[in-house]
């Protein structure tokens, strides 16, 4: 069989190792899939059968501005992660603290949210979880495995950095995602965003 030259060139690019890029996916689809745990006010939750919180209006603008629509899929901890890994969701959206070992197994976003575990063992108007045993459960405090252990430093003020995680290797997704991000933070939106659910400005890391 011959071919032509052209082609030859082509032909790497068509392995079985080969995958799309992530924003040619989501653009394709017109849908950004957002896994999360819907159980955690005020980040995320439900009221009836309505989702809401925090991290969903965020999704909400996020797919605005990439000019898709949000597709929201509850899920567990066991899932979450390893299914965006898997690409079975485009992003997990879920008050994830960026840790060393994390990401070594995702990309993520520029930051979203700044916030310490006196924060959320302090918090009173708006209890951001219903506990220590939620909080250490949860995907916010990040398993000790993954660096950060609450569960012996609850008071501590050790600021956390929140972002959204997403496949390994996909760069134009990335600035289309920051971009959009940038944006929301720039016309003060994420501010009002956080001023509503947490009654402070955790855009920003503490001073």
């Amino acid at each position: 069989m011959r071919f032509l030259p052209g082609l030859l060139l082509v032909l790497p690019f068509l392995s079985p190792l080969a995958h799309a890029e992530l924003f040619d996916d989501v653009f394709d689809r017109g849908e950004l899939r957002i896994a999360l745990e819907a159980d955690t006010p005020p980040f995320n939750f439900k009221e009836g059968d309505k989702l809401t919180g925090f991290e969903v209006e965020l999704g909400e603008l996020l797919a605005r501005e990439m000019d898709v629509r949000a597709s929201f899929i509850t899920t567990d901890e066991a899932d979450l992660l390893p299914g965006v890994e898997s690409g079975k969701y485009d992003v997990a959206i879920n008050h994830i603290a960026v840790t060393a070992q994390l990401r070594d197994r995702f990309d993520f976003s520029a930051p979203y949210s700044y916030a310490n575990a006196q924060m959320l063992a302090n918090k009173q108007q708006k209890p951001l979880l219903s506990g220590l045993d939620t909080l250490t459960s949860s995907q916010f405090a990040a398993k000790p495995t993954e660096g950060v252990d609450l569960r012996s430093r609850v008071d501590a003020k050790a600021t956390l950095t929140l972002a959204i995680p997403f496949q390994k290797g996909n760069p134009a997704f990335k600035s289309s995602l920051d971009m959009a991000l940038e944006r929301i933070k720039a016309d003060g939106r994420l501010t009002a965003l956080s001023q509503k659910w947490f009654e402070a400005d955790t855009s920003k890391p503490a001073k």
